[in-house]
């Protein structure tokens, strides 16, 4: 399965955790990887074990970034 696939396959769930404003497809340490971006990060220790972000989804690892809340903006 393609990243673009595994991407599409996990979009939903992602989008459902806490803080989780988006999923993208980018590069962590030189390789392909599934982007997670956050309006913050917090401790793993506060969040339930199914509200944490998996480290890695099939065979691609998960790159979590703080981007701060998303805004759309009407023109």
């Amino acid at each position: 399965m393609s990243i673009e696939e595994i991407k599409q396959q996990h979009e939903n769930q992602l989008l459902e955790l806490p803080n989780v404003v988006g999923v993208g497809i980018g590069e962590k340490d030189g390789k392909p990887a599934i982007k997670v971006f956050v309006n913050q990060k917090v401790p793993a220790d506060s969040l339930q074990p199914a509200e944490i972000i998996p480290k890695r989804l099939e065979r691609y690892d998960v790159d979590v970034e703080v981007i701060g809340n998303v805004v759309a903006e009407i023109q």
